[in-house]
C-alpha cells in the first residue's frame, strides 16, 4: 500500500512529461491554424495558466490510466502505437509547416514560388488519391501470400519501400510536367516574370515546391509503413522475425526514452514510443534512398517541361526510369559477348554514362541478404548515394535553365 502511495507522485510527473511533449509538438500546427490568435494567446497570462492547468489535468488523467492498466505489454502497446505514432504524426505536420517558412527566410523570392507550388501540390485531389492508393496497396501486400518459405516479411518490406518511392515519383513527375508546362503555355509565367522573379527563381522554386510535396507524401506513406511492418509478423506467425535494422536502432533509442520518464509504468510507455521511433529511423534510410530517385526524376521532368508538352515529358521520364535501371544490367550481360552484342553493349554503356544510375537506389539487396547489414555502414552508403542524387539533380536543373533561358514566353 505504501509503495502504491509513494508511486503516485512519480506516476503523475511521468504523465505530465508525456502530455507536455505532445503539447509542445502541437504548437506549430496550432500556430498555423490561427497565427493572430495564437500570438495573442502567448501574451495572455490567463491563457498560459489555462494551458498549464490543462497539461497538469492531462498528466493526472494519463497517470490514472497507467495505474489502472497494470499489464506492461499492454502499456507498451499503447506507448508504441498510440503515443509514439501520434507524436510522430505531429512532428511530420510540424515539418510540413516549418520547412516552407524556413525556405522563404533563406530565399524570399524563390521561396514564395516554392510555397505556392507546394500548396498547389497537396491541394490537388491527385495528391490524396495517390496516398490512399499507396496505403491500400501497402496493406494488401501484408495480406497476400508470397510462398517464400519464411521470407514473406522481406518481400513485403521491399514492396513497401517501392510503393513509397513509386507514389512520390509518380506524383512528382506528373506535378512537374503539368504545372510548369501549363504555366508556360498558359502565359501565367509571363505575369511572374513581370514581377521581380527571374527565370532561375521560377524554375528552381517550382522544382523545390513540388519536391517538398513529394517529401510530404513519402513521409506520410512511410508513417503508415511502420504499422504495416509491425503487423506483418503478427498476421502470419511464420513471419515472426525480428528486423535486424530496427534491432540496431533500438540499442540507441531505447536507453534515451527509458531514462526520460520516471516511474515503472511511465518507462514502459516511453519504451513503446522508443520502439516506434527506432523503427522510424531504420525505415527512414530506405525512404531516403528511394527519395533520391524521386528527386532525380522530378528534376528531369522539370527541366523537360520548359520545352516539351506534358504527354511527351511523361513518356520520356518513363523511358529514362526504365533505362536507368536496365543500363547496368545490359552492360553486364554484353560483357564478353560476340559481335552481335556489340551495338547493344555500346548503347548500354552510353545509357549507363548519360542516364542516372537508378539501380544504386534499390533497397532490395539490403533487405534480401542473409547476413544482417550493419545499420551505420548502410547509413553511410545512403548518404553517399543521396549525394550522387543531389549532383545529378543539379546537372538536370542546369540543363533545364539553359533550355528555359531562350524560351519565348510572350
Amino acid at each position: 500500500m505504501f509503495s502504491w502511495i509513494y508511486d503516485q507522485p512519480i506516476m503523475f510527473v511521468a504523465g505530465v512529461i508525456l502530455v507536455a511533449v505532445q503539447f509542445a509538438a502541437a504548437l506549430p500546427w496550432l500556430w498555423a491554424i490561427d497565427p493572430k490568435n495564437f500570438e495573442r494567446a502567448t501574451r495572455s497570462p490567463a491563457t498560459i495558466g489555462s494551458v498549464v492547468v490543462g497539461i497538469l489535468l492531462g498528466g493526472a488523467a494519463l497517470a490514472t490510466f497507467m495505474s489502472y492498466e497494470g499489464d506492461s505489454a499492454q502499456l507498451q502497446h499503447y506507448g508504441q502505437y498510440f503515443y509514439g505514432a501520434g507524436l510522430h504524426l505531429q512532428l511530420l505536420i510540424d515539418l510540413f509547416l516549418i520547412l516552407p517558412q524556413l525556405l522563404i527566410l533563406v530565399w524570399p523570392k524563390g521561396g514564395a514560388v516554392a510555397l505556392a507550388a507546394y500548396r498547389e501540390g497537396w491541394r490537388q485531389p491527385m495528391f490524396w488519391l495517390i496516398i490512399v492508393f499507396a496505403i491500400g496497396l501497402t496493406w494488401f501486400s501484408v495480406c497476400i501470400p508470397y510462398f517464400t518459405f519464411g521470407d514473406d516479411y522481406k518481400m513485403m518490406k521491399q514492396i513497401g519501400f517501392d510503393v513509397v518511392m513509386l507514389a512520390a515519383g509518380l506524383f512528382g513527375v506528373l506535378g512537374a510536367s503539368m504545372s510548369i508546362s501549363e504555366e508556360i503555355e498558359g502565359r501565367t509565367a509571363v505575369t511572374l516574370m513581370s514581377k521581380p522573379v527571374n527565370r532561375r527563381q521560377f524554375l528552381i522554386g517550382k522544382f523545390i515546391g513540388i519536391l517538398m510535396a513529394c517529401l510530404a507524401m513519402s513521409l506520410v506513406i512511410g508513417w503508415n509503413l511502420n504499422f504495416a511492418l509491425r503487423v506483418m509478423p503478427e498476421f502470419d506467425k511464420i513471419n515472426a522475425v525480428q528486423d535486424p535494422m530496427s534491432q540496431q536502432t533500438e540499442k540507441v533509442f531505447l536507453p534515451v526514452f527509458d531514462s526520460a520518464v520516471p516511474s515503472s509504468a511511465g518507462k514502459i510507455m516511453a519504451h513503446g514510443a522508443g520502439l516506434w521511433f527506432a523503427d522510424t529511423f531504420a525505415h527512414s534510410l530506405g525512404i531516403a534512398l528511394g527519395f533520391g530517385q524521386v528527386m532525380i526524376l522530378v528534376a528531369i521532368a522539370a527541366a523537360l517541361a520548359t520545352r516539351i508538352p506534358f504527354v511527351v515529358n511523361l513518356v520520356l521520364c518513363l523511358v529514362i526510369y526504365f533505362l536507368g535501371h536496365l543500363a547496368p544490367v545490359i552492360v553486364k550481360v554484353t560483357e564478353g559477348g560476340g559481335a552481335g552484342m556489340g551495338l547493344v553493349g555500346f548503347l548500354g554503356k552510353l545509357f549507363d554514362v548519360l542516364l542516372p544510375a537508378l539501380e544504386f537506389f534499390n533497397m532490395g539487396p539490403a533487405i534480401i541478404r542473409e547476413s544482417p547489414l550493419d545499420l551505420w555502414s548502410f547509413a553511410w552508403y545512403v548518404a553517399t548515394v543521396f549525394g550522387y542524387a543531389i549532383i545529378y539533380t543539379m546537372i538536370a536543373l542546369l540543363v533545364g535553365l539553359i533550355l528555359f533561358e531562350d524560351r519565348d514566353l510572350a
